[in-house]
């Protein structure tokens, strides 16, 4: 079998793609399917859209002369930073892992890759090895495991493997545990918290305990769940109103991007105003500066749960709960608008419709808006 050459895309070639990336209408399996590129390549490229389009409308500055004159204090500066990211490059070499340090090579760059990948202390290999793309076999995996967390979130990957193996699926704990990270699941109870956070992140503290919640607006709650597809999967973020259970926005995503969460999130204060305090739990995205400023533009306290404490976060876990045995299990979503659609129809049934017994047999929307309950037609 003969090796495949390195392809070469056009900038074209890559726009085209990233934009059908945004536009979100297919999971990244179809999109890497319809296009022959890896899905780690469609993201890249997404990522790289985004947050080269502000140019697409002018530089705010005025244009440089084109030969300016040559300022020493300023190359002295410069002489300097060089060799602060030197240090920074060493520390790296130190501490960072070698996914973090991937992250830190420029294929634009004029300096050879190999020269980067040596000078940041990892091997020429990893900078070119691109994950594999999720199989059928791995997708129909992750289905069951979904399911199998839903009914016993205390399990860890030992136990789904063992649980798996009498569904007669044989898969190692490694692998198991491989899927889980690529779905965004752990197993869910009382732990020590020994987990650092991402690079140049904030964890907050847990500010929920022994807290009386009387009122709407006064905590706000998010999370993320995976949504199995006909081919392919995709991601749901929802921020919960903890009194009434409300559901004030959601969104539908094909990666783990920051920008789908930041747009629920916006959604939410726009709608509804801002709550006291919102909480989360401790993933990346959620400590990160772009999502933590948008609440401190809104002066609104953040709270974090303790990674894998199920109480920390109980009503957006039974929110997923809900959502998969009364809607996503029942389906088999050929498309990413049909999911999108089809869990829409199912939330505002679950806000407007759907009784809770937590919430004395009333629906989120009549808690949440203090409407009286309607007589029955």
């Amino acid at each position: 079998m003969s090796k495949r050459s390195r392809r070469t895309h056009s900038p074209a070639f890559k726009a085209k793609v990233a934009l059908a990336a945004i536009k979100g209408e297919k999971t990244l399996a179809e999109l890497a399917q319809q296009f022959d590129v890896h899905p780690n390549q469609i993201t890249n490229w997404r990522g790289q859209l985004l947050e080269g389009a502000a140019g697409v409308f002018g530089s705010d500055s005025h244009a440089e002369p084109a030969e300016p004159a040559i300022d020493l204090k300023t190359l002295h500066a410069k002489t300097g930073e060089l060799g602060l990211v030197n240090d920074c490059v060493r520390g790296a070499q130190q501490d960072g892992t070698v996914a973090d340090r991937k992250t830190m090579t420029d294929w634009t760059h004029a300096r050879p890759v190999v020269r980067q990948a040596r000078e940041l202390g990892i091997s020429r290999g990893s900078v070119y090895y691109l994950p594999r793309p999720t199989s059928a076999a791995d997708l129909a995996i992750m289905r069951r495991l979904d399911e199998l967390h839903m009914d016993f979130p205390f399990a860890g990957s030992r136990m789904l493997r063992d649980l798996l193996a009498a569904d007669g699926v044989k898969v190692g704990r490694l692998h198991v545990s491989t899927l889980m990270k690529k779905m965004a699941i752990e197993a869910i109870y009382r732990r020590p918290i020994t987990l650092k956070p991402a690079p140049g992140h904030k964890v907050y503290p847990y500010l929920l305990r022994k807290l009386a919640v009387t009122r709407p607006n006064q905590v706000w709650a998010t999370d993320i769940t995976y949504i199995p597809m006909a081919r392919g999967f995709v991601y749901l973020i929802a921020i919960v109103d903890w009194f009434s259970r409300r559901v004030l926005a959601w969104r539908l995503s094909i990666t783990l991007e920051t920008d789908f969460w930041i747009e629920a999130l916006e959604e939410a204060l726009a709608r509804f105003g801002s709550p006291e305090i919102f909480n989360t739990d401790q993933g990346s995205q959620f400590t990160s500066m772009a999502f933590t400023s948008v609440l401190h533009r809104e002066n609104v306290a953040i709270s974090m749960d303790g990674r894998g404490a199920w109480r920390d976060n109980v009503f957006v876990e039974r929110l997923w709960r809900s959502v998969k045995y009364e809607e996503v299990y029942l389906r088999a979503y050929g498309s990413v608008s049909e999911a999108r659609a089809s869990i829409g129809r199912y939330l505002t049934f679950y806000n407007g419709r759907r009784p809770h017994s937590s919430l004395d047999r009333k629906t989120p929307d009549h808690v949440y808006f203090n409407q009286p309950l309607l007589a029955a037609a």
